[in-house]
This record gives structure tokens, sequence and C-alpha cells, in this order.
């Protein structure tokens, strides 16, 4: 199945670039409201479930028992941009279980934002762990596994406890099946398993509701989400697709990004979860795909369309300034 042109990016005249790909939006039930393309080939989330993977932090009480707010939250389930905020951070959650950036496994690399990327270079000072965009992430996975007595070393293989219960809650909460033939090695060394666009986006709808979830899992839900809604910095970044989405309706829009043309997404007061992937796997190509989805639902009366419309169609510029060309979205987004 050939999966349609859902963004398309113009120069002068003409049509310079395609981006095909699908989409599901679901209720708790898995009901689908809309979709495009082949939303029933597993396809790996990857960081779009981050959500997901930070259930354990807070069901284990660890959350609770080192104090974390919802900027904490928020940096576990994110994807950051490793701006200092982001770093400091991270390496504050492992310091209240204890821990340090030597007990990370999660790699190191330099930061994604442009500015903080100079200035590391300036440093003369190689990034460490906790620059890693999936620091937080971790930081959550090391101080779950430390609150509930869970040896650390090899926290990232997928028989260790800690990716067992990884996967007993994405099972949970997509109705996936994390098997063998599904899983891959993610960026950050965490197993990442394979999962239909409309399981995942069904899974997130159930994250919005607490529907077919155990009562500590929906409470731990949507403490999650909440989070995230409350402190979008902290998710992604500085000019940041995922930050600026969430900050164009405070509190009523959850976005998460994965890499490969991935986004995830839920309006909780709507009860319903999205799931998008870009077949070439660009990122600019989901951003506009998910902003245009999240306003088609939502309807062009919703206080949010007229901003993230902007978003979806926006016009970009060449290194001197000039409106060169514009993102555009298909009718299968319309």
């Amino acid at each position: 199945m050939s999966n349609p042109v859902l963004v398309e990016l113009t120069r002068g005249r003409l049509v310079e670039s395609v981006h095909r790909g699908a989409y599901a939006v679901c209720d708790a039930t898995g009901k689908v409201l809309h979709s495009a393309g082949d939303v029933a080939t597993p396809i790996f989330p990857r960081s779009a479930v981050k959500a997901i993977q930070a259930l354990f932090l807070l069901e284990s009480g660890a959350a609770e028992a080192y104090g974390f707010g919802d900027k904490e939250l928020a940096l576990a389930c994110s994807s950051h941009s490793s701006e200092p905020e982001h770093a400091d951070l991270a390496g504050q959650m492992l310091k209240k279980a204890g821990l340090s950036e030597e007990d990370l496994e999660c790699g190191a690399h330099w930061s994604f934002d442009h500015k903080t990327l100079i200035n590391q270079a300036k440093s003369g000072l190689e990034p460490t762990q906790l620059h890693n965009n999936c620091s937080g992430k971790h930081a959550g996975f090391l101080c779950a596994a430390c609150h509930s007595g869970i040896g650390l070393k090899g926290y990232v293989t997928k028989d260790h406890e800690v990716q067992k219960i990884m996967a007993h809650n994405m099972e949970v909460v997509t109705g996936g099946k994390m098997v063998d033939e599904l899983c891959g090695t993610d960026g950050c060394a965490i197993p990442t398993f394979a999962v239909p666009l409309t399981q995942i986006a069904q899974g997130f709808a159930k994250m919005a509701t607490g529907e077919g979830l155990s009562t500590s899992q929906a409470n731990a839900a949507q403490t999650l989400v909440n989070a995230c809604m409350a402190e979008p910095f902290y998710v992604a970044g500085t000019s940041r697709a995922c930050t600026k989405l969430m900050e164009m309706a405070p509190g009523r829009i959850f976005v998460k990004t994965g890499a490969e043309g991935v986004y995830t997404a839920i309006l909780p007061e709507k009860g319903l979860g999205f799931a998008l992937k870009i077949d070439c796997g660009t990122t600019r190509g989901a951003e506009v795909a998910i902003a245009a989805l999240l306003a088609k639902v939502l309807g062009d009366n919703d206080p949010a369309y007229a901003n993230l419309m902007a978003f979806a169609t926006r016009e970009f510029s060449n290194w001197n300034g000039d409106k060169v060309g514009a993102y555009q979205i298909t009718q299968a987004l319309k």
C-alpha cells in the first residue's frame, strides 16, 4: 500500500519535495475516527512513547519518594535539546537517588540546540551522558530501579528487569505484542518495539482517559501528561516543535516526537490519541503533519486552530532572509 502525500514543500511556483505518510486518530476503545495510509503495519514509535515508558517512575513510588515535580516528570518523558537546564535537571534527578552521570548507559552526544552547541564547543569540554537527549528518561529508569531495589548495571538490555517492565507497560497500554521479531535497538541503547499506528493512537487515548488501565496506571498517565503540558520546555526545548505546539494551547495539547518522522499526541478534552509516521523519516514533515492533524480534529472554531494552521503552512527563508518557499498540507490532512 502506497501512503498518501501528506505534506508538500514548494519553492517558487513548484512543488520541490513531498512527504508521504500515515496517521490514525483513535478513542480509548480503539475506534478509528480519522486515518490515512497504512495504519496496520507495525512501525517503531521510538521516543514518541516515552510517556508510556515513564509510567514505572510513578507507579514504583520513586517520583514521590524523590520529590519530583512537573519539571522532572516532563524531563522523564522528553527528547530534550540538552540545553543547560535539561542537563542540570537530569543530574539533579540522579543525585536525589544517590546516583550520578556514570550510572547512565545512554551514551553522550552534542546539544541539538545551536546556541548551546556553540557554547559547548567554545568551552572545550566534551559532552557527557547528561547531554544525551534521552538522559531524562534514563534518569527516570535509574531512579525507579534504585527505589525498587532493582540492580542498575545493564538496565538498557532487553532481559533486564527495567526493560521487561517497559515492555509490559507497552503491551498493556497499546495492546501490541512486544516480541523479538518486532524489536530493535533505539539510539539511546534501550529496546524499541514496533506497533501499528492504530494501537499507538488507542494507547495514547487510554493515557488520556484512563480507560482500560489500572487505577495506578491511569493516575500515573494523567500525572505525566499534565506535567508535560505544564512544562513543555522540559519536553523538548527552545524553538522545538513539541514545545511550541503545546504552548499554543496550554493544558489542552500533548505532543511528543520520535525519531524517523514519528509523532504522538493527545487531546485530553476529547479523549483522543494520535499517532503519525512520515515514510521518509524527516522531522520537518512530521511536525507539519501533526500540527495540521490537531487543527483538523479541533476544528476551525477552536482558539488554537489559527496558530496550528499557521505552523503547518509556514514559509521558509534563505540565508538572506528572503521568503523562498512554504510548507503545504494536502487533501489527506484537510
